[in-house]
């Protein structure tokens, strides 16, 4: 693993400090015990989909080892932040929930409903792009893509929140699109990278993605089959090994190769310069200072970076700062991320940052 070739050099991954260097490293600062409640919020509808995990022995009892031992350390961390290798932040929190889960057996407990959004996401495609293809207007088919990925990224299952709605009445992609909250967003660059779009400023974009289902596939896709269309390079990075509702590496490359027809076109679309990569990452969120070779022997050339979703581009990398343009663009679906950037619960993030070429 390797820093992202594209970093500058003062990179911090994590966006909101849980402590400041002048608070009592013995005693739990009010953000931390915040965020923390976060995750142990979390732990009874992962515990009920590893209870259903047909691929592990005597799973029900398993999962009830997970959230004692994750609800444990969550509580030791209260009473003392530098235990189990503290004080907590937006990757440690995660990363000992995947240990515990995968130290336990339990490689992917979201496959199954990764695999049903899915196959209704495949389904919805053809009538999304369509959707984009018929509006004549540059600049207005743009926001119609980027308001597809802010409806996609709402189906993410690592929101306590919404993973309760989710599993009482789903969500329905078209109706979400339309209805996001009225711009402007808590950030909102759109009207400059409109311009810079229209001008085609760049050549290669490196796209980090998020959440299967709607996600990917009806927010992200028809996005990048956009670029394809103006002649760019197009790479998607996505995780090596599962987390939450994330879309894997595997899975990627298993949805584009059911969405071609069979001359390799997404939708009329040459999809020769799109790229899929392992990006080495194992968590909802990313640290950049740590990718795959494979990323950055493909990255080191592109002109333009796209961090997608809540973990990967807001609670992570917001601030990153990159030797070529950057974008950052997810929902806001905590109300902790809510409050520390003086935004709504569901507000959008569209973050572009430009660089002197």
């Amino acid at each position: 693993m390797i820093p992202f070739p594209l970093l500058q050099t003062n990179y911090k991954a994590c966006t909101i400090p849980y402590r400041l260097p002048s608070d009592n490293p013995k005693i739990a600062t009010a953000t931390e015990i915040s965020w923390i409640n976060v995750f142990a919020n979390s732990i009874p509808s992962f515990k009920k989909r590893a209870e259903s995990d047909t691929t592990v022995l005597d799973a029900p009892a398993k999962a009830q080892k997970f959230a004692e031992s994750y609800g444990g350390i969550l509580d030791d961390w209260k009473k003392d932040p530098e235990s189990h290798g503290g004080p907590p932040d937006g990757v440690l929190l995660g990363r000992v929930r995947e240990q515990i889960l995968r130290e336990l057996g339990f490689r992917d407990i979201f496959k199954k409903v990764k695999d049903e959004e899915n196959a209704k996401a495949i389904s919805l495609f053809p009538e999304v792009v369509s959707v984009s293809d018929a509006i004549e207007d540059e600049g207005k088919r743009l926001e119609n893509l980027v308001r597809g990925i802010f409806a996609g990224n709402v189906f993410d299952l690592g929101s306590a929140q919404l993973a309760e709605v989710f599993s009482r009445d789903g969500i329905s992609f078209l109706a979400t699109s339309q209805n996001l909250v009225p711009r402007p967003w808590v950030i909102d660059d759109l009207d400059n990278f409109q311009a810079n779009w229209i001008n085609k400023r760049w050549k290669k974009a490196v796209i980090f993605v998020d959440n299967s289902g709607a996600d990917i596939i009806l927010g992200i896709l028809p996005f990048a089959r956009e670029m394809l269309r103006r002649g760019m390079q197009v790479v998607l990075a996505a995780n090596e090994l599962p987390s939450i509702n994330d879309v894997t590496y595997t899975e990627l490359t298993e949805i584009l190769s059911q969405l071609k027809d069979e001359n390799g076109q997404l939708m009329g679309v040459d999809t020769s310069k799109l790229l899929v990569a392992n990006s080495g990452n194992d968590l909802a969120v990313i640290d950049l200072s740590r990718v795959s070779q494979e990323l950055a022997d493909l990255s080191y050339d592109a002109d333009l970076v796209i961090i997608e979703g809540m973990g990967r581009a807001i609670e992570t990398n917001l601030y990153a700062q990159f030797k070529c343009d950057s974008l950052k663009i997810g929902m806001v679906k905590h109300l902790e991320v809510a409050e520390f950037l003086g935004g709504r619960l569901y507000d959008c993030v569209f973050k572009y940052n430009e660089v002197e070429s």
